[in-house]
């Protein structure tokens, strides 16, 4: 990523007056640009002191770059103007769609696996950066149910980074539940990707909500299995690395201190 080193945090309204009371803060923050746009008016003076005290990194929810519908383009203006306001060169989304027919579910619905799929998804990709002046980059996302495929997940996704000119975002939580879920070797998932494409990592928590079932809620603590197959990772590519937590938010010293897990194996790595 351009300009971002080290392990970073996603800034959520919960603990956003917390930021600054911290006497070591991450060294970025990941911000969600859907809920920034227009900001909240109870936020807008905080959010301008934070942003012009930290580095940002987007990372949003709508663009939806898998759907067969053109991109919105009231977003993606709206979306350029903040980017540029804020000095933001680094934006990543996910390998999703989440918009049919114009309406926006701000689900992260599966894409079919298919070369047709991987052509339309690059086509948009450089659609995307030739508009923002930026390199776009995408997230591995979780997925229930596999669409009419013809290729394995590993090889849809290789081959995008390859043809797009995309960097990608490696949610390692994703590929834990993933690998649970769809019955394959995380490790080997990890040895098959191509990591020269990782721009920088999410790490999470995830839910085993039934016995063959387990949800990437992003509202629990890291578990100790994605925090070794994070050591994996980072000692395969040594990239930046985000801890990212979405639900039941606990508080920002409790954070802070999966953090520091987080910035002790990177530091390590």
């Amino acid at each position: 990523m351009k300009n971002i080193n080290g392990c970073g945090l996603g800034l959520r309204s919960d603990f956003i007056f917390d930021i600054p009371t911290l006497e070591e803060k991450p060294s970025w923050l990941e911000i969600v640009p859907e809920n920034w746009i227009d900001t909240p008016k109870r936020y807008q003076k905080i959010f301008e002191q934070i942003a012009s005290e930290h580095q940002l990194v987007c990372h949003g929810l709508s663009l939806s770059i898998g759907s067969y519908e053109d991109v919105d383009m009231n977003f993606l203006k709206k979306l350029k103007e903040f980017l540029d306001r804020y000095e933001i060169e680094n934006y990543s989304e996910h390998l999703s769609f989440s918009s049919l027919e114009n309406i926006q579910t701000y689900e992260l619905l599966p894409l079919p696996m298919t070369p047709k799929e991987v052509s339309k998804v690059c086509e948009k990709v450089d659609f995307v950066q030739n508009y923002l002046k930026r390199e776009l980059i995408l997230e591995n996302a979780t997925y229930y149910y596999v669409p009419d495929s013809t290729m394995s997940e590993i090889d849809f996704i290789n081959d995008i980074f390859k043809k797009s000119g995309a960097k990608m975002l490696l949610d390692i939580n994703n590929v834990f539940v993933n690998s649970f879920n769809h019955k394959f070797n995380p490790y080997k998932y990890i040895d098959d990707l191509d990591m020269s494409k990782v721009a920088y990592y999410h790490v999470a928590g995830y839910l085993e909500y039934k016995e063959n079932l387990w949800i990437d809620t992003h509202g629990t603590p890291v578990k100790d299995e994605v925090w070794d197959l994070t050591k994996y990772c980072l000692d395969k590519h040594k990239a930046p690395a985000l801890l990212e937590r979405d639900n039941n938010i606990p508080p920002l010293d409790e954070l802070m201190n999966e953090y520091n897990i987080l910035k002790g194996i990177y530091d390590n790595s």
